[in-house]
């Protein structure tokens, strides 16, 4: 009897790749609007930006991924207060499970930012410099490189994937603790009421017995927006009357309503009200004086 050979099951390929970068911005960068015929991952080293685009607009933290869809338009914008290190990888891949990465971020685990680095090692292998000229239209291989060295960008971008993938599904098949409409107003009640300190996902699955794929889907059904982004809008809220209250200092203010620093509480009151607080006050007190 022969043995019966059986073929592998090609579920994530990527076809082709346009570039590797990886990017040291300066304070302020910004991108114009852009659009092409393959995918974009976006991978935040350190630092933060802030992302437009057709399926996602708002930050990508550190060490958080972005897969922007072919022809989506998108662009990019660095902080006024800190520069940011940022991946990006332009790749064709027709898997539709990827479609999901561009509506959300998603948070790396130690794993999946170890392929990562291998993979921007071998694209250093692989491509001739410079790695961080935006919109390089055609980004050259060397001569020779390492065996095998572009096949293991291929490899290890495919199983990225495969592991964003299965971990995304994991959470889907989590016990399904459905989130009642009193639930609900539970869980926006406790947050009204604590949000000057610190909150976590797992801790609010905990104490409402659910878990975070159930809770962050009905919680942006109901409010139309992120756990996170609601609670520090409650903190951009409160910091604001302390603000005008004129009894504490931005140092004071952070803490009482909850940021682990000044620095971050000022990026985060800016995100949200476009000005930084000093702004905000000078902006009342010429509206006061009128």
């Amino acid at each position: 009897m022969e043995y019966k050979l059986k073929r592998f099951s090609k579920v994530m390929e990527v076809s082709k790749i346009a570039n590797i970068h990886y990017f040291e911005f300066t304070k302020q960068y910004h991108t114009f609007k852009d659009r092409h015929s393959f995918r974009e991952l976006l991978y935040v080293d350190s630092g933060f930006i802030n992302v437009e685009a057709d399926h996602y607009t708002g930050v990508l933290s550190e060490n958080q991924i972005l897969i922007h869809q072919a022809d989506e338009i998108h662009s990019l914008t660095c902080p006024e207060e800190e520069a940011s290190n940022v991946i990006i990888i332009g790749f064709e891949c027709m898997a539709p499970e990827l479609d999901v990465f561009a509506a959300e971020p998603v948070t790396l685990t130690d794993g999946q930012i170890k392929l990562l680095t291998e993979i921007i090692k071998e694209g250093r292998s692989v491509f001739l410099p410079p790695y961080d000229v935006p919109n390089q239209r055609d980004m050259k291989k060397r001569k020779e490189y390492p065996f095998g060295a572009d096949q293991m960008i291929k490899i290890k971008l495919e199983s990225l994937f495969i592991e964003l993938i299965r971990s995304k599904n994991n959470e889907a098949s989590e016990e399904n603790s459905e989130i009642s409409d009193d639930k609900m107003q539970g869980i926006v009640h406790y947050l009204n009421e604590n949000f000057r300190g610190k909150i976590t996902l797992s801790e609010l699955c905990f104490l409402f017995g659910t878990n975070k794929t159930s809770l962050c889907h009905k919680f942006r059904a109901v409010c139309g927006e992120t756990v996170i982004a609601y609670i520090n809008k409650l903190k951009i809220k409160e910091a604001k009357r302390l603000l005008r209250s004129g009894k504490y200092n931005l140092t004071e203010i952070a803490s009482l309503v909850g940021f682990s620093s000044v620095h971050y509480f000022s990026r985060i009151f800016k995100q949200y009200e476009k000005q930084s607080p000093t702004s905000y006050m000078k902006t009342i007190k010429s509206r006061l004086m009128l």
